[in-house]
């Protein structure tokens, strides 16, 4: 099996080197990220100038490694030619987690997308950060435990996986949709000039069977998803009205 591994983090991150040295059990493994971080990209593909990659500047332990001058999907895009044949593409493990909401504007998680648009199988895996770095040992049997069995599913498939900082089991879930309170924070930069951050406050905490519950209660999350946007009941309910 030929593996793409790839990420939003960028080719500095541990995240990257820890799923590449994991995913060396299942095949032949291949880097091709971003050099510079892309988080929150989400499926951006660069189309107005001419992409171009490098060989990594670090050594991932004899793993071929290429970093390019563009977004998660440019990458997913790019190692797909330079490897000829490429059987499923990983993600991550992003240093942060892609739960609920943050699906629509993850880079890590378009990586994967990407990767089915394109006829591979995609796996995005993240894992929440605080001050110190994940640990990716402890981590490890349930990355391990996790491509065991999504690497035996047939088809295109798409998962997101999200793996809470100490695992005690594994669960199928489903996406967590919440509404929150936005609110922009003004700030004033050194140099006296105005600058704002955006940030959320969550109204209503995640549902039982969720991602998002999964993980704040000790569970790996693995979802799966499609990418058929369309809302079935809405249409069938609206093709069942005659168009003026």
């Amino acid at each position: 099996m030929k593996i793409l591994v790839t990420n939003d983090d960028g080719i500095y991150s541990p995240g990257i080197a820890a799923l590449a040295r994991m995913a060396k059990k299942f095949g032949e493994v291949q880097i091709v990220a971003p050099d510079v971080e892309q988080s929150s990209m989400g499926h951006a593909v660069t189309h107005s100038r001419p992409l171009s990659y490098r060989k990594s500047p670090i050594s991932f332990e004899g793993i071929e490694a290429f970093r390019v001058n563009g977004t998660p999907a440019d990458c997913v895009a790019l190692g797909a030619h330079i490897s000829n044949i490429t059987d499923v593409v990983l993600s991550g493990i992003n240093m942060g987690s892609n739960l609920g909401n943050s699906m629509w504007h993850s880079g890590t998680l378009a990586a994967a997308k990407q990767a089915v648009l394109l006829g591979m199988k995609g796996i995005a895996f993240s894992t929440p950060v605080g001050k110190t770095e994940p640990d990716f040992n402890e981590l490890q049997p349930y990355v391990e435990r996790v491509l065991e069995i999504l690497l035996e599913e047939s088809g295109l498939c798409l998962f997101n996986v999200n793996l809470p900082p100490q695992p005690k089991g594994i669960k199928w879930t489903r996406q967590s949709v919440r509404f929150y309170d936005g609110k922009i924070l003004p700030g004033i930069d050194p140099m006296g000039r105005k600058h704002y951050w955006f940030t959320i406050t969550p109204l209503e905490p995640a549902e039982q069977g969720t991602d998002r519950w999964a993980v704040e209660n000790g569970y790996v999350s693995i979802t799966p998803l499609r990418l058929d946007l369309t809302n079935e009941e809405e249409l069938k309910e609206r093709q069942q009205k005659e168009l003026v």
